[in-house]
């Protein structure tokens, strides 16, 4: 190398450009290491120190990359709903029909919240909107971009006549993840986790059974006969399911 090459202005990015690198991987690493011990202790429980020694390094080096617990925990809540967001932003349109679309994200939010994450769903559910109004304000952004697919697939498919119109796209959403959650919370609570894919179908039709488009003003009586006799057996099948 000459000596133009050493004084270059290319020289210090070449230095630079690993130590870069390695603070990427740091942050990676607290950020990894947070995830799981807010998961395990919640956010009020949970400690720098403890997020420090999960990622094998001093409390002072978590001071280094980011300002205290607060932050790191509204990074943690951020990445995971992108990750989450992401699948759902891919998946749904692909799905054949507004019924499979529902059918999809019910039994995916289950699959992330109770089987991949039931951690991550006790901090986002309670914890983190309880305790820290900063926290509830990032919890309610991330959850605006994780429910715009369905959104979006529900305002199409009552545009097209293939959804009730009688009923706000809003209500639609909260019957649909307002359902969820009463499930997620008593597996929660209860320590007990029912089986997925028989709870999504339950919950799929249930919630179908209340947004489809009614029939033809002579089938009424009988579409409101099975509206009330699938409701009542969802519901049968899902306190069963639950163990109430």
């Amino acid at each position: 190398m000459s000596a133009a090459d050493l004084h270059s202005p290319r020289a210090p990015l070449q230095r630079t450009a690993p130590r870069r690198a390695k603070s990427q991987q740091r942050v990676a690493e607290l950020l990894a290491a947070a995830r799981a011990v807010f998961s395990e202790h919640g956010f009020q429980r949970a400690t720098t120190a403890q997020i420090a020694e999960k990622a094998g390094v001093s409390e002072a080096t978590v001071f280094t990359y980011f300002a205290g617990k607060r932050e790191l925990c509204i990074q943690v809540i951020t990445d995971w709903y992108d990750e989450i967001s992401r699948d759902l932003e891919a998946q749904v349109p692909r799905q054949d029909g507004i019924r499979n679309k529902l059918a999809y994200v019910i039994r995916q939010h289950l699959v992330t919240l109770l089987a991949d994450g039931s951690g991550m769903c006790a901090l986002v559910l309670g914890e983190a909107r309880a305790t820290a109004p900063e926290l509830a304000e990032v919890v309610t952004d991330c959850k605006r971009r994780y429910t715009a697919p369905l959104m979006e697939a529900l305002a199409q498919a009552r545009d097209e006549g293939r959804l009730r119109q009688d009923m706000p796209l809003r209500l639609m959403r909260d019957l649909v993840y307002g359902s969820m959650e009463h499930v997620l919370w008593d597996s929660i609570t209860a320590q007990r986790r029912p089986s997925i894919d028989e709870t999504a179908e339950q919950l799929t039709t249930l919630i179908w059974s209340a947004v489809a488009p009614p029939e033809s003003p002579r089938d009424t009586d009988q579409a409101n006969a099975r509206f009330r006799d699938e409701v009542a057996g969802a519901l049968a099948r899902l306190d069963q399911q639950l163990g109430r």
